[in-house]
């Protein structure tokens, strides 16, 4: 019965010297003896225990399960979209209502969990619904944060990692998409929309959405991580300047001079970077023009909000997939100038249309605005010297600048600082040239004092004391400003 553990007589006959050295007892290493030096081995280090490990904690224990809840919805999805597009007559949804589709989603939805053998709770249940529902009918897990009013941006860096920005700061969200498949196939459903489409030859593409959100998408293989999609929400309510004053954008008596402005026909050009908020303070600064004036806008995407009843849209067109029928900004102000145009807006100049931009604003079609990238009124003249320069136009630099000089009266600096708000830090007028120099002049400015511990930015709008290059013109037009809105404060 013990024979296997008995050595053999063989073995037994042999000098200790050939016999196997063994380890110490499990009594001496329980008493902590040094193990043998003639092992020639290192100590043993004795593992913890699973009990000596650390126990997850409540909030890690509920995260997982809310994680593992999220991926097993998403199966789920994914299996009953394809039961759907099998069983529903796509044909007919268009002109069913809302409450009626997601009646019979529900409907098709309940005997596909059946046939599956799964049981949900009534809230999984509904929100599987509105989540099939957003498929077929709208953008998938975009849709919730395009109906959500506290998100201005949307951007997607890949399936698995959706950002919004809200009140000017970034944050990561919680929506994700099953894989790159399910993104692409949204990407697909947009730019679908509006005749377009993008793919390994044609990898990026800008749009607009139904809602007339900005859309922007560049996929893979130009996209390394995955498919890169942006979206500008597009504002319902249209912001005035009473309503920018009560936000801090700028103070009433800048509100003053730029009714004036405006209302005088000046051209403007509003500058700023990415999101500073340039296009919404185009907006604003529109609610200035005579509703007895013919205005024209050209975009490359229609995001424009003007407020008066004489309003004329045009939105450029890029080439087709043989490379043709591409319609330029320049195209669409080329003939705008033959439309009887009082004024002609564009909604943001970077590129060759900046030359019939300039002309525009030269020959009589004094109040038109536009928008440019820069990060001061300096730089916006500089960016348009450059511009000009690209379009490969023989010109000299001073014939150049007495272009812009004589077209450009002010410049409207817009910038969004480190704590997310957006400020107008600068209203800059351009007065003539001096020599070979455009001379310019600053009239009101944001002064920065401090930071809050929070990270708020605090600081003052105000003016730097020197008197409008165009009061005269102001008082003809019937607008005579006060001396004290051009004081600075003590």
């Amino acid at each position: 019965m013990f024979s296997r553990f008995k050595k053999p007589d063989a073995e037994a006959a042999r000098g200790p010297s050939t016999a196997p050295v063994t380890s110490p007892a499990p009594a001496a290493r329980a008493a902590g003896a040094a193990p043998q030096a003639a092992t020639g081995r290192a100590p043993t280090q004795m593992r913890p225990t699973p009990a000596a490990l650390p126990k997850p904690s409540a909030e890690v224990i509920a995260a997982e399960k809310e994680k593992k809840r999220k991926e097993r919805l998403m199966e789920l999805k994914v299996e009953l979209h394809k039961r759907l597009l099998d069983n529903l007559n796509l044909a007919a949804i268009e002109h069913a209502s809302e409450a009626s589709l997601k009646q019979e989603i529900a409907s098709i939805s309940a005997e596909a969990l059946d046939e599956m053998s799964v049981s949900l709770n009534s809230a999984d249940r509904a929100t599987l619904t509105q989540e099939l529902y957003d498929e077929v009918m709208g953008l998938g897990p975009l849709e919730s944060l395009l109906k959500d009013e506290t998100v201005n941006d949307i951007l997607v860096n890949g399936p698995q990692r959706v950002f919004v920005e809200r009140s000017g700061k970034l944050e990561l969200t919680d929506i994700t998409f099953k894989d790159e498949r399910h993104l692409l196939r949204i990407i697909d459903k947009i730019v679908s929309a509006v005749g377009r489409r993008v793919d390994e030859s044609n990898p990026y593409c800008d749009a607009r959405l139904a809602d007339g959100s900005r859309f922007n998408c560049m996929v893979p293989p130009v996209a390394v991580d995955g498919s890169l999609v942006s979206i500008r929400k597009f504002k319902k309510e249209k912001l005035k300047i009473d309503d920018l004053v009560r936000f801090g954008a700028f103070t009433e008596e800048m509100a003053a001079y730029l009714q004036a402005a405006v209302a005088c026909r000046l051209n403007v050009i509003v500058s700023g970077g990415t999101g500073s908020g340039k296009t919404t303070t185009l907006n604003a600064l529109s609610s200035f023009i005579d509703n007895r004036e013919r205005v024209l806008t050209i975009e490359d995407t229609a995001e424009l909000q003007l407020q008066q009843v004489h309003v004329g849209r045009m939105e450029s067109r890029p080439a087709n997939v043989e490379g043709k029928g591409a319609v330029t900004q320049r195209d669409c102000l080329r003939n705008a100038l033959r439309m009887r145009p009082d004024r002609i807006i564009v909604g943001e100049t970077r590129g060759e249309e900046v030359i019939d931009m300039l002309q525009a604003m030269n020959t009589g079609h004094d109040g038109s605005m536009t928008t440019i990238h820069a990060n001061s009124s300096r730089d916006a003249v500089s960016r348009l010297e450059n511009m000009i320069a690209m379009v490969s136009i023989e010109m000299p630099l001073k014939a150049v600048r007495a272009q812009i000089a004589s077209a450009v009266n002010l410049i409207v600096q817009a910038s969004r600082l480190q704590d997310g708000s957006r400020r107008m830090t600068s209203i800059t007028e351009i007065t003539g040239m001096e020599g070979e120099v455009i001379s310019m002049q600053e009239v009101f400015r944001y002064e920065r004092l401090g930071i809050e511990p929070s990270g708020k930015i605090i600081g003052r709008f105000n003016a730097t004391g020197i008197r409008s290059a165009y009061s005269e013109r102001f008082r003809q037009w019937g607008y005579d400003l006060p001396a004290s809105i051009y004081e600075p404060i003590a």
